[in-house]
């Protein structure tokens, strides 16, 4: 019989390029937005709740790392002008375009809410920026896995279905995690709450991507990707056991805080760690190719 065929490509070259951003400003970049798109979903629930010192937070902290998620961006980029550029067309049908017009108004948004929020200045008009950029949080928590998957990289693409969960359920952590480290255990319990639903479906994305995807799952658990998602899985899950059973403990709360954050970090490196393995190899590109050829010839007949 003849011996299983090895998939290669011309002089040993990789059939796709490797994704031409930099590290660590896109994973950071990934991350911060992720964090500001929840803190402010959770600043406007939580002061009609009463929860004002959360509130309070919760809006400083979106402001603050969307700017620096779109430092990041832009020295990924190069320069700032490139930035502009991207705002000259809105296209509907690309996920870049529509993810600058998500990110550019939500950032100037949450900025204004936050300084209101700091000076106390123009009260009013900083709690609609508040309420508007609360509103366009849940795209700002998910667009940029749409982003990722929306490209030809195998271990993106092949994942489009649940890089949107991972990526909401990590950012809901994130914003949790800002929270308890920031406030008492007392005001912290929406946090606490909403930390514990996004760890559930982060931990659920992350099984379904490192088991779900045949052959384009090995990066995920293999290798950089693979070390920095068991990390984030344990983090995680130390996070949310630690919001519960040290929900009055102001130590174990802020503990808790850090797990999710950290948790949040490793989960972006070791999407974009296993994009980049998956580019190297292939295989990741042939095999999923045939296999979709395969399923709809046999549904064909």
């Amino acid at each position: 019989m003849a011996e299983p065929a090895e998939f290669r490509s011309y002089y040993g070259k990789p059939i796709l390029k490797e994704p031409a951003w930099k590290q660590p400003d896109v994973p950071l970049y990934l991350f911060l937005g992720g964090v500001a798109g929840a803190s402010a979903s959770m600043a406007i629930v939580a002061r009609p709740a009463g929860h004002a010192n959360l509130a309070r937070v919760a809006t400083v902290a979106a402001g603050a790392t969307s700017v620096a998620s779109v430092a990041a961006l832009i020295h990924d980029l190069g320069r700032p002008e490139r930035f502009l550029n991207m705002l000259r067309v809105f296209k509907p049908t690309s996920p870049l375009s529509v993810g600058s017009w998500i990110l550019a108004p939500f950032s100037g948004l949450a900025s204004a809410a936050a300084l209101s929020t700091i000076t106390g200045r123009l009260p009013r008009l900083g709690a609609l920026a508040g309420v508007s950029a609360g509103l366009l949080g849940p795209a700002m928590c998910t667009y940029t896995a749409v982003l990722l998957a929306d490209t030809a990289t195998p271990a993106w693409h092949e994942g489009h279905r649940q890089l949107p969960v991972l990526f909401a359920g990590s950012a809901l952590t994130g914003g949790a995690g800002v929270a308890l480290l920031a406030v008492t255990p007392a005001e912290a319990v929406p946090a606490r709450r909403l930390g514990l639903v996004g760890a559930a479906a982060e931990l659920v994305a992350s099984s379904r991507l490192e088991h779900g995807l045949g052959v384009v799952s090995e990066p995920y658990r293999t290798g950089r990707a693979g070390a920095l998602l068991k990390a984030s899985k344990a983090l995680t899950v130390a996070g949310a056991a630690l919001s519960v059973f040290g929900r009055r403990n102001r130590i174990a709360s802020a503990i808790a805080g850090s797990a999710y954050l950290a948790a949040g970090l490793c989960t972006r490196f070791g999407v974009y760690s296993a994009g980049v393995e998956s580019t190297k190899d292939p295989k990741y590109v042939v095999v999923p190719q045939r296999e979709r050829m395969a399923r709809k010839a046999n549904a064909s007949t």
